[in-house]
C-alpha cells in the first residue's frame, strides 16, 4: 500500500515542534508522537521484508531439496505477515497524515480567529447616503430582480432566481472577469462540476470539510465547490518541466456548498448561497517560496483590479493561522464593502498550499538541474457570483430606487441603470 504523505515525515521528523505548533494554531489536534512511531515500525518492516526477499532470492538460485522447499515456505509465509503487518502500519499512517494541516511562513500572525487576522489594504470611498438605503434584498424585490421566495419552493432553503436586468449583470461580470484574466495570459478552461474523491482530497477539502460536499449517487462522483478541486487535480500523476512552469489558468465552474458548518448564519438573501458561479484562478508553479510569494502578489493584484474596475471599496486582510485552511501557508481575504451589513464582506480569498496539494496529488516536476521536484499550487478567487452582485447594488443605489450600472460593465449589458418598474 502507498503512504500517501502530505508533509513529507523527513520534514515532520526534522520540524517537529513547528509541525504541532502549526496544528495548534490551526485549531486543529495531530498525535505526531504517534505517527513517529508508527514511522519507526514501517521503517523496520521495510528492512525486514527487504531482508526475506533477499534470503529467498538466494534461496531460488540453490538446489532444490526438501529441506529447501520448507525453508521457501516459511519465507514465504513469514513475508506475507510482514507485508500485512506494513499494510496495516500504512493505513493508520495515512490516516493520521491525512490530518496534519500544512505549516504558514513566518509572515502569518497567529490567532484563534477573526480577531487575529490582520488589515494591510483599504481601498475606495465607503458610499454616505442621504437616504435610508436599502439592502440587496430589498432591492431586488422593488426591481424585480430577485424572486428568493420562489427560489426557496422550488429549490430549497438557500435557493433564489436572478432576474431581468441582474440576471443580465450576472453574465456580463462573469465574462468581463473571464475575459480580463485570459488578456493577463490565464489560460481559460471550463472546469468539470462532477469529480471524483481524489481531487477533493488532493485540495485538501477532505478529510476536513466533507460535511460541506454534495455526494451524487454515483460510485465516487462529488459536485465541485471551487474549479480550484478539478484544475488544481489538471495535471494529477504527471511531471512536468521547469521551463514550461508557473501554469496559469483562469477557471469558470458552478460551485455547490452544503453550507453545513455555516447553520444559522446569513440565512437571508445572496450572500451565502448552496449554489453559485465563479471565475477561479489557479497556478502551478515551481517548488520556491520566493517564486510563490511573488505569484500571490499578481493573483491578489488581479482580484483588486477587478474591484477597483467595478469601484468598489474593499479592503485586505492577512489572515491568522486560525483563519486559514490546512492546506494554506498565507492566506489573504478580500472583503468588498456592503452597506446592509455595514460592513465588509469576504468576496475573494487567495492562497498559497506550497506543495502541499500537489504531494497528494503526486503533481511534480523536472528542474533544471535534472531532479524531479513537488510543484507548488496557488489559487484566488478572481469573482464569485451572485456574492458580488449584493455590493453593486447596495453602493450603487439611488434615492429613487433606482440602481447604477458600473461604467465597465455598461456596454455589455446595453444600460447604464436600473429603475424601477411601474
Amino acid at each position: 500500500m502507498t503512504l500517501h504523505i502530505m508533509l513529507s515525515i523527513g520534514y515532520i521528523r526534522q520540524n517537529k515542534q513547528k509541525v504541532i505548533e502549526a496544528a495548534k494554531n490551526k485549531n486543529r489536534e495531530v498525535d505526531i508522537e504517534k505517527i513517529i512511531k508508527l514511522d519507526d515500525q514501517r521503517l523496520v518492516l521495510i528492512h525486514q521484508t527487504q531482508s526475506l526477499r533477499e534470503e529467498r532470492n538466494k534461496l531460488a538460485k540453490e538446489k532444490i531439496t526438501e529441506a529447501i522447499k520448507t525453508k521457501g515456505r516459511e519465507l514465504k509465509n513469514n513475508l506475507k505477515k510482514l507485508e500485512d503487518q506494513l499494510t496495516v502500519i500504512n493505513q493508520q499512517l495515512n490516516e493520521l497524515l491525512s490530518y496534519v494541516p500544512n505549516v504558514p511562513l513566518d509572515e502569518v500572525p497567529i490567532g484563534k480567529d477573526a480577531s487575529g487576522n490582520k488589515e494591510i489594504k483599504k481601498w475606495g470611498t465607503i458610499p454616505k447616503f442621504d437616504f435610508q438605503p436599502k439592502s440587496h434584498i430589498e432591492l431586488g424585490k422593488l426591481l424585480d430582480l430577485t424572486d428568493l421566495e420562489r427560489g426557496a419552493k422550488i429549490a430549497g432553503f438557500r435557493g433564489y432566481f436572478l432576474k431581468n436586468e441582474l440576471a443580465l449583470l450576472h453574465f456580463a461580470l462573469l465574462f468581463y472577469v473571464f475575459n480580463k484574466l485570459v488578456k493577463k495570459g490565464y489560460t481559460p478552461i471550463i472546469a468539470p462540476a462532477v469529480i471524483k474523491g481524489f481531487t477533493l482530497f488532493g485540495s485538501g477539502q477532505f478529510p476536513w470539510g466533507e460535511q460541506d460536499v454534495y455526494k451524487l449517487n454515483d460510485d465516487d462522483a462529488y459536485l465541485a465547490g471551487t474549479a480550484e478541486q478539478p484544475v488544481t487535480a489538471y495535471y494529477s500523476g504527471e511531471i512536468l518541466n521547469e521551463k514550461d512552469l508557473p501554469k496559469k489558468f483562469v477557471a469558470f465552474s458552478p460551485c455547490f456548498r452544503k453550507e453545513a458548518g455555516a447553520y444559522g448564519k446569513d440565512t437571508k438573501g445572496l450572500y451565502r448561497l448552496h449554489e453559485f458561479w465563479k471565475v477561479e484562478q489557479v497556478i502551478i508553479g515551481k517548488n520556491d517560496v520566493d517564486e510563490a510569494r511573488k505569484l500571490h502578489e499578481e493573483l491578489q493584484k488581479n482580484s483588486e483590479e477587478i474591484l477597483q474596475d467595478l469601484e468598489l471599496p474593499y479592503r485586505v486582510l492577512l489572515m491568522c493561522t486560525g483563519e486559514m485552511g490546512e492546506p494554506h501557508i498565507k492566506k489573504y481575504d478580500t472583503e468588498t464593502w456592503m452597506p446592509s451589513r455595514n460592513a465588509y464582506g469576504e468576496t475573494m480569498s487567495n492562497s498559497i498550499m506550497g506543495d502541499f496539494q500537489t504531494r497528494r496529488l503526486n503533481i511534480k516536476y523536472h528542474k533544471n538541474d535534472g531532479k524531479t521536484e513537488f510543484c507548488f499550487s496557488l489559487n484566488n478567487t478572481a469573482l464569485a457570483s451572485p456574492r458580488i452582485l449584493i455590493a453593486i447594488l447596495e453602493n450603487y443605489q439611488q434615492k429613487d430606487g433606482s440602481v447604477l450600472v458600473p461604467k465597465v460593465l455598461q456596454p455589455m449589458v446595453g444600460f447604464n441603470q436600473i429603475k424601477p418598474r411601474l
